[in-house]
């Protein structure tokens, strides 16, 4: 991907968490809360450890990662969006949280110096890097020889009721800047795999199915597709708003469970590499 195209495509993400910042913060975040859980039984954290929380979002796993390193240790959160950054600043300091440092920047390249971290964890942001590989050698740069890797990423849409959702409402907008990013992305890891274990990083894969719930199809399309959708013209996002009604409610509104298959990949930095 040339320069000015994988600019227009990071732009374009940006955009799109800067508008998700508020409903991820409200809605998405206490819906995760499982896959936030997950990574951090994977990560073994242990107090006085220095940790990335890589598109660190609004905070969500910054927050528990720094009352478990307490004091003596402390978190980097890095993410490209502004306003997600801004939503975890408020959320660490309403919780009176210290240890926790956040910076602009993207998994391509990120902001620290070489193994920097004991532990470096990315809570469904890898599937929207633009550059995988690029991404797989600055996680083994920043971390130290014999640290861990945790990254969660959602399995395909037969797997994954929310990449289903989302890429039937995001068949009907223009295709984005970038080809290969999105929810379901990594739901096929072993390039990403490959490419990690190319870099310094022994990894593995650990499948575990999550789930959440919401009250009526308006819920769902609100919180998972009603930002992004509201760049389409009228026409087309009921159109979109249809196409997901019939797949996911044939029988009416109504509570519904989402069921979704979340893959931890994990890995540690080879100690004999430098």
């Amino acid at each position: 991907m040339d320069v000015n195209r994988e600019q227009a495509a990071l732009d374009w993400q940006v955009g799109i968490w800067d508008r998700m910042s508020d409903v991820y913060l409200r809605e998405i975040d206490r819906r995760f809360e499982t896959v936030v859980t997950g990574v951090l039984a994977r990560a073994g954290l242990r107090p006085g450890q220095r940790v990335l929380d890589l598109g660190t979002g609004t905070g969500a796993v910054a927050a528990r990662a720094a009352e478990i390193v307490g004091p003596a240790g402390h978190i980097v959160g890095v993410d490209i969006s502004r306003e997600m950054l801004a939503q975890a600043r408020r959320r660490f300091l309403q919780a009176n949280i210290g240890n926790v440092t956040l910076r602009e920047g993207r998994a391509e390249e990120i902001p620290a110096d070489d193994a920097a971290f004991d532990v470096v964890l990315a809570s469904l942001s890898l599937m929207f890097a633009i550059d995988r590989l690029a991404a797989a050698r600055e996680i083994a740069r920043v971390l130290r020889p014999g640290g861990r890797f945790v990254a969660a990423v959602w399995s395909g849409p037969d797997q994954c009721d929310l990449v289903r959702f989302q890429q039937i409402a995001g068949s009907f907008a223009p295709a984005p800047p970038a080809s290969g990013v999105g929810p379901g992305a990594l739901s096929d890891p072993m390039p990403f795999m490959t490419q990690l274990e190319a870099a310094g990083v022994r990894v593995w894969v650990e499948i575990e199915e999550l789930g959440f719930d919401f009250d009526s199809f308006e819920s769902a399309w609100d919180v998972f597709a009603g930002v992004t959708a509201a760049q389409l013209a009228p026409e087309r996002q009921q159109e979109a708003k249809d196409a997901v009604r019939a797949a996911f409610y044939p029988e009416g509104d109504g509570p519904r469970h989402f069921r979704n298959v979340a893959l931890f990949v994990i890995g540690e930095r080879d100690r004999s590499r430098r």
